[in-house]
């Protein structure tokens, strides 16, 4: 029996393959004091009888080994990786296994398989404290459970540099899908389980770079067939009264917002006041309404009917004063409708001319990527898609966001399964040369189908039925007792955003015309979103490089 190690970097995907592929191996790494990094075991065991597999157990020493959490790269299944129309900056096009899920190992051991390649993920975490300063030597070594004999070992040099990043400037949210816990779970909505299970996916959310939270007030109308619903998750109670008036209950709104707070959330999205992909209908809203709850708004409500607008000015100034006393007057945003067309432009400005007086001076965003809609004045705060950024920059539209999802599968930076990680990682970089504001993504954890026609086992099923790529809907898993499970692409977007804060330091010591004249010298190359550096090694020697200068300065 023999097994074959090597510490990589987190860069790279070690797919369950016998071919062995040709990877970066490191013998050290640096960071900033406060910083997370993640690398890589990539492990092979050789056998020579039939036994299938073997249990393994990792042993962890060093003055960092307390800080440093190992989870094994699990691999999960794709039947739609990517569209038929691909760049050449993808790993596979064809459905099989990808390495995704990072398992928890609580009683330090794993299985491998025999003569199979896979692999440990190891991240250094300051978690609340900042990590000792100084150069020390990390060793991991990996025994046979059944005989206890040592298979192997490594070393790998750790230096913890003293300086710390500085806190985090730029906007960050992925979508928290609250109904999709109860559903996966199937636990009752506002339950103590359900409060758990959001306390968990809010601070794992936290933890990897995400300061704003998609607030369902209502419950979100997002992916959601024509006359379908999702489970209702909506956070403030209605009760309409004999007479017709409206009274709110926000009690629940209330313990949300003091959970996110707890957890580190700074800024709250208020969800969507119309339907998706053109904004002609109100989202699901429950009323209490002659001794019964029924749904008195939904698919079948003319947006801009009498009905639905007496509502939004009987709830929208109420909501509005609410937030104010919770000083969140510059911490709340609004949003309208998600990924309207320009077909849709006028209906669009219907919706936005009704609900802008009522909301006063909060601001408005949403994702939309026709220059014609920030033009007319529409939207203040656009978010734009990362492949249709170019008129928005041009025009130098202050405040910029940026999102992608499945569609942008050509050039631009993203996170699909199929996808290599210096694709995910890229985004950093770009984010702080071109100054945007914030960053949007609609996928922490939509466990549905497309059109949430199906609730699935985001485990078995990762593309929602064939709807979306593998990478586009969820980067945690749901894990035991209401724990999310983190992906090697979420570890790898904590990365991208932290080297935006060192980027950011590195300009305050130097300046904006040093920090863009490195960038520029390591990449070869003016950075657009479309164009970067194909490789992982730029954004490792950057780092590397930005480490050294900022020790120095």
């Amino acid at each position: 029996m023999r097994l074959s190690l090597l510490f990589t970097h987190s860069l790279e995907k070690i797919f369950h393959q016998k071919e062995a592929k040709e990877i970066a191996t490191i013998n050290n790494l640096s960071l900033l004091k406060n910083e997370s990094l993640s690398f890589q075991c990539r492990y092979c065991l050789y056998q020579d009888d039939d036994e299938p597999r073997r249990q393994l157990r990792y042993e962890l020493k060093g003055d960092l080994a307390e800080f440093i959490s190992v989870r094994q790269v699990g691999h999960v299944p794709s039947l739609f990786p990517c569209y038929r129309t691909t760049d050449d900056d993808y790993l596979s096009t064809a459905p099989g296994l990808f390495p995704d899920p990072l398992m928890p190992l609580p009683d330090k051991t794993f299985f491998v398989n025999s003569d199979y390649y896979g692999s440990l993920w190891l991240t250094v975490n300051p978690q609340n404290e900042s990590l000792p300063t100084g150069e020390s030597s990390l060793c991991l070594r990996l025994f046979d459970v059944a005989s206890g004999e040592m298979l192997g070992s490594l070393h790998l040099e750790i230096e913890i540099l003293p300086g710390a990043l500085p806190p985090q400037t730029l906007l960050h949210t992925e979508w928290l899908h609250t109904d999709c816990l109860a559903d996966v779970y199937g636990i009752e909505v506002f339950s103590d389980a359900w409060w758990q299970a959001v306390r968990h996916f809010v601070r794992c959310a936290v933890n990897n770079g995400v300061n704003m939270i998609l607030t369902p007030i209502f419950t979100p109308p997002l992916d959601t067939a024509i006359g379908g619903e999702r489970t209702t998750v909506q956070l403030v109670g209605v009760t309409q009264k004999v007479n017709g008036d409206y009274q709110f209950d926000f009690s629940a709104l209330q313990r949300w917002v003091e959970l996110c707070r707890e957890e580190g959330i700074t800024t709250f999205e208020i969800s969507h006041l119309f339907t998706q992909w053109g904004a002609h209908h109100a989202p699901k809203i429950m009323v209490h309404k002659g001794g019964q709850v029924v749904r008195e708004f939904g698919w079948e409500t003319d947006a801009y009917g009498q009905k639905y607008r007496d509502f939004l000015h009987a709830f929208l100034p109420v909501l509005c004063d609410w937030l104010r006393g919770k000083g969140l007057e510059k911490h709340a945003w609004f949003h309208v409708s998600d990924e309207p067309k320009i077909s849709d432009i006028d209906v669009y400005r219907r919706a936005s001319d009704l609900i802008r007086p009522l909301i006063g001076d909060f601001p408005v965003l949403d994702a939309l990527s026709d220059y014609e809609f920030y033009q007319q004045g529409l939207v203040k705060n656009p978010v734009t898609a990362s492949d249709r950024l170019e008129p928005f920059l041009s025009n130098q539209v202050p405040g910029l966001w940026t999102y992608y999802c499945c569609v942008q599968k050509l050039n631009v930076a993203n996170r699909f399964f199929a996808q290599p990680s210096y694709r995910n990682r890229i985004l950093g970089v770009q984010l702080y040369l071109y100054r945007i504001t914030g960053f949007l993504h609609w996928g922490f954890n939509f466990y549905n189908s497309g059109h949430s026609l199906e609730k699935l086992d985001p485990f078995a099923v990762t593309d929602g039925r064939g709807a979306f790529p593998s990478g586009d809907l969820f980067v945690v898993y749901p894990g035991k007792d209401y724990q999310p499970v983190e992906s090697l692409r979420l570890m790898v977007l904590r990365e991208a955003f932290q080297d935006i804060r060192a980027l950011q330091l590195l300009e305050s010591l130097t300046s904006r015309e040093h920090v863009e004249q490195l960038i520029a010298r390591l990449a070869g190359m003016s950075i657009t979103f479309t164009s970067y550096p194909r490789e992982a090694e730029f954004l490792l020697e950057l780092r590397r490089q930005v480490n050294e200068q900022l020790t120095r300065t």
